[in-house]
Formats: structure tokens, sequence, C-alpha cells
């Protein structure tokens, strides 16, 4: 009774403090990550663009939690071809996402890597400045 006890006293006394400040360290290091994506967006300008959706995509992700079972999050993206010909991906949301369409045309908000929103042509207009 005497070493083994002793043993795993100084095991959790050593490697359980360790864990903690590993996990904290992790926590810390994704909020700063945020908060220093926020504030570079924050300074960015913000540019309305024409534009023409090129791609949408969608990506599930699944959390298991102990009182309802697994969950399932949905979240979406739209990839945008600007006038100088460079494409940017953006997270939309759900009623965005359905909205558009891959060759829809318009004027593209955006701050940064924050989407702001999209404004389509319609048809009609687009032929008539065509024309």
């Amino acid at each position: 009774m005497g070493f083994e006890s002793l043993w795993m006293f100084d095991w959790l006394g050593t490697v359980l403090p360790v864990f903690f400040v590993v996990v904290l360290g992790i926590v810390v290091l994704s909020a700063g990550r945020e908060i220093m994506e926020w504030s570079r967006n924050k300074r960015q300008p913000v540019l309305t663009v024409g534009s023409r959706i090129t791609a949408r995509r969608t990506h599930l992700q699944q959390r298991r939690q102990e009182e309802q079972g697994t969950r399932t999050y949905t979240f979406y993206y739209v990839t945008f071809e600007v006038e100088s010909g460079d494409r940017m991906e953006f997270k939309v949301s759900g009623e965005e996402y359905g909205q558009c369409a891959e060759g829809d045309e318009g004027r593209l908000t955006f701050q940064g890597t924050r989407y702001i929103g999209f404004q389509r042509l319609n048809r009609y207009s687009l032929e008539q400045v065509k024309m």
C-alpha cells in the first residue's frame, strides 16, 4: 500500500496540472486568434466590388452531447470571383446560401475576411448593361 499509493498521488500531482495547463493554453490561443482576426477585419475598409458566384459548399459537423445525443451543425460557404479574377470564399448564413446560385452576378460587400452581403443583379439588368 505504501509505494503504489504514493506513486499514484505523485502522478496525479504532476500530470494533472500539466494537462490542465495545456488545455487552458489551447483555449486561450484559440480565443486570441479569433480576437486578432476580428481586430484585423475591423481595421480593413468595407469594399463593394463586382463579382460572380463560382461555387457553393456545405460542411457538416457532428457533436456528441450527453443529454441530447448527437447534434449536427451545418456551415455554408460561397466562393466569389471578383473583377480582378481573384476568388474569395466566405462563410454565409443558411438563408444567404439558399438564395445564391452558381453563375449569379452582382455586388459583393466585405470587410477583410468578413462577409457583409451580396446584391444580385437580375438578368434583365445585365442584358441592358451589355447592350
